[in-house]
């Protein structure tokens, strides 16, 4: 892990700034999808979002082998809800990357500069709260010595954390003020105040509640990254790594925050994405091909069943 404090990570990654249009050419052409183009169509009734090749789709819910309605905006992770979008766009050779903020006419409400690479993005149900997570240092989860940056904007009072590293963590009562502290993955409940997210400090990744108005963050459980909360709030769905350990992979799993208890799911395939609820018995999550393209994966939440494709050339789903 790093051992970089938040300041001293600030004014590192701006001065570095300058250098992320030499390595964004180089990063792009190891991550980046090659996703083929898609041909757009016209969509009408439910739907759901993805991002296809990059760029921001809907299909669907009915039908989504079928018409795709796909956009020009560009983004390397998205999230909609409430009739809000989160599109963290991508970093070029003359460019860094920022969040941008979208209505539901898909109208720039706002944007705000970032600096690394793009992972992870959520909006709260209602639209308000939206939450993204940035590589800093590294690009996988699986590695060591890896860092995040992840930020929080309330859209309605304007509050920005641009780290949640600011706020104060708490793991068995303990306060926990460690520099190797990493977080990624935020989901958010239906009061817009409390949300769930994935902090790593001392080789240990933990589940934890967040209370973003008292701007603190307590560990539930351990073993848990990129949580998702069902519709209902009583359950999340996340990636649990193998025996412990990241390097074996993730094993996509439940957990009912009541209890605490843990159930696998049917996909037995390494997961490296943060699910998506798309009702109380469908879990969503993108998974790479061996050829590099992207698909996006179903499997029922109760651990029956078996994984099956749901929208072939595509990622981030997102049900509107």
């Amino acid at each position: 892990m790093s051992t970089l404090s938040t300041r001293a990570r600030i004014a590192v990654t701006a001065a570095a700034a300058l250098l992320l249009g030499g390595v964004a050419v180089g990063y792009t052409a190891l991550s980046a999808t090659p996703e083929p183009d898609i041909e757009s169509g016209t969509v009408s009734g439910p739907r759901l979002q993805v991002l296809s090749n990059g760029r921001l789709s809907a299909v669907s819910s009915t039908d989504p082998s079928g018409p795709r309605e796909v956009t020009e905006e560009r983004c390397d992770r998205a999230y909609t809800a409430g009739g809000t979008t989160a599109c963290l766009r991508p970093v070029s050779a003359l460019k860094a990357g920022e969040l941008a903020v979208l209505d539901s006419s898909r109208r720039e409400l706002k944007t705000v500069p970032l600096i690394g690479f793009p992972n992870r993005a959520r909006v709260s149900a209602s639209g308000r709260m939206v939450a993204w997570t940035l590589f800093v240092d590294g690009h996988s989860y699986a590695a060591n010595g890896f860092s995040t940056s992840t930020g929080i904007l309330d859209t309605k009072s304007g509050a920005l954390v641009t780290s949640l590293e600011d706020f104060a963590s708490f793991v068995d009562g303990r306060a926990v003020q460690a520099a190797d502290r990493n977080y990624w993955g935020v989901t958010f409940t239906a009061d817009d105040n409390r949300f769930y997210a994935t902090m790593s400090t001392g080789g240990h990744r933990y589940l934890m509640a967040g209370d973003f108005a008292a701007r603190t963050v307590t560990a539930l459980a351990e073993n848990v990254e990129c949580p998702s909360l069902s519709p209902d709030g009583k359950r999340i769905a996340y990636k649990a790594a193998v025996n412990g350990d990241p390097q074996q992979g993730w094993r996509l799993s439940t957990m009912d925050l009541a209890t605490l208890a843990v159930t696998p799911l049917a996909e037995t395939r390494s997961v490296d994405d943060q699910p998506a609820w798309l009702d109380e018995n469908t879990i969503a999550y993108g998974m790479q091909r061996s050829d590099g393209v992207n698909d996006v994966w179903t499997v029922p939440a109760d651990a029956t069943g078996t994984p099956s494709v749901l929208v072939q050339e595509a990622n981030s789903p997102a049900p509107l």
